[in-house]
């Protein structure tokens, strides 16, 4: 029998051959200068252009100031679960204030946006006998680990296809407990959900709606709240999740509902129940982010304005996107091998940091660079990439539109 080094050592290799490997970059964000990051390994700057910190709230002088001052005064760690000494009060504020936001009686939150989806999801059905739960096909991976672990029978539905959502909602019993669970922004692809006409299948086959809008809110709504707010059916999805992580530049995660829904994740779902809480300065970071987006646009208009730009720049030299109505543009690249080489020319001949994703992120074939233009992101920027990425295609073979 091979040594278990040896096995290991094998899988790492298949990675690496197929171009899948993982590197990490030593990179310093440079407060106040995003979106340029410090390259610790070549000892130079460099341009960010895959950063989930969407509207740079993780260098706002509001949010990095209620962190720094609620750690001098409460410490820097929580103390415990919530349970046991860790309810400090910098996380009743931001409940109340993530309650608010959507409309909701109460709200929960986690330490991040993936322990939120596969917690909640894991637990909701184990409250009834039976239970079903009717999934996207294109839901992330912390959703799926949650519904897989609440070993419940699950349904998977086409991609945005609200024709085979119907299908499969016909096949169950009118009075079936059962739950429809879909994102409203899809990170890989950027498209968005058909949130009014799930909600209106919803009440028609008495489903209860959970809505993912992680890569959506304090970017999208009047206030931020969303997707669904924007559409206007925030009041009428059962529970919505999110994160403090991407918008608000911050970490942790979160689900909004009704007080009855909340209070029994909070009180049966272990990922919960035994876990440290978040630190109380992250917290009131988060608490602060929120309230700056509920009352400024300029962010999220700047990000769209940019967006818009950025894709009109690509278009016309030729670069193959996804269109969509978000302000995630995924470059396709189609080649594995190949997305990881203009990675690594972008970053080590241009200074520009733009990370390749590869499978399992989305199905091989269909390789990308997932662009994030920020409000920081200024035109000059956007012509260096744009014609930093015409070089590279036309020297890889790959073929420009038009």
């Amino acid at each position: 029998m091979r040594s278990y080094e040896e096995k290991f050592a094998e899988k790492l290799a298949e990675l690496k051959r197929g171009g899948n490997y993982r590197k990490f970059l030593d990179l310093s964000r440079e407060s106040g200068n995003f979106p340029y990051a410090y390259d610790n390994a070549n000892n130079r700057e460099i341009v960010v252009w895959c950063s989930n910190d969407y509207l740079g709230m993780g260098q706002h002088p509001d949010v990095v100031e209620a962190l720094k001052n609620t750690a001098d005064k409460l410490g820097a760690g929580a103390g415990g679960t919530r349970n046991i000494s860790g309810t400090n009060h910098p996380i009743i504020e931001l409940e109340e204030e993530l309650a608010d936001l959507h409309g909701k009686k109460k709200s929960l939150v986690f330490n991040s946006g993936y322990m939120a989806n596969e917690t909640a999801l894991s637990t909701l059905g184990r409250a009834f006998e039976e239970f079903a739960i009717i999934s996207d096909e294109k839901n992330h991976a912390s959703m799926i680990h949650g519904i897989r672990n609440s070993r419940k029978d699950k349904y998977i539905y086409k991609h945005n296809d609200i024709n085979d959502l119907k299908r499969i909602l016909n096949l169950l019993p009118q009075d079936a407990p059962k739950v429809i669970v879909f994102e409203s922004v899809y990170s890989m692809d950027g498209d968005i959900a058909p949130v009014q006409e799930i909600v209106r299948l919803a009440k028609q086959h008495n489903a209860l709606t959970y809505i993912d809008e992680v890569h959506a809110v304090g970017m999208y709504g009047s206030q931020g709240g969303g997707i669904a707010e924007m559409k206007g059916v925030a009041a009428e999805i059962d529970i919505i999740q999110g994160t403090l992580a991407k918008a608000y530049g911050v970490i942790g995660g979160y689900i909004a509902a009704n007080e009855t829904i909340i209070d029994y994740v909070r009180s049966f779902a272990p990922g919960f129940i035994f876990t440290t809480a978040l630190q109380p300065s992250t917290a009131a970071a988060a608490c602060a982010s929120i309230r700056h987006l509920r009352n400024s646009s300029e962010e999220r208009n700047m990000l769209h304005a940019n967006a818009a730009k950025l894709k009109g720049m690509l278009a016309d030299a030729g670069i193959p996107f996804i269109r969509t109505d978000t302000h995630i543009i995924p470059v396709i690249v189609g080649d594995a091998i190949k997305a990881q080489k203009i990675n690594e020319f972008l970053l080590e001949e241009k200074g520009i940091y733009l990370q390749h994703i590869n499978y399992p992120t989305v199905p091989k074939g269909t390789e990308r660079l997932r662009v994030v233009p920020t409000p920081h992101h200024s035109e000059a920027m956007m012509k260096q990439l744009v014609d930093a990425l015409k070089e590279v295609f036309v020297y890889n073979n790959i073929k420009l539109a038009g």
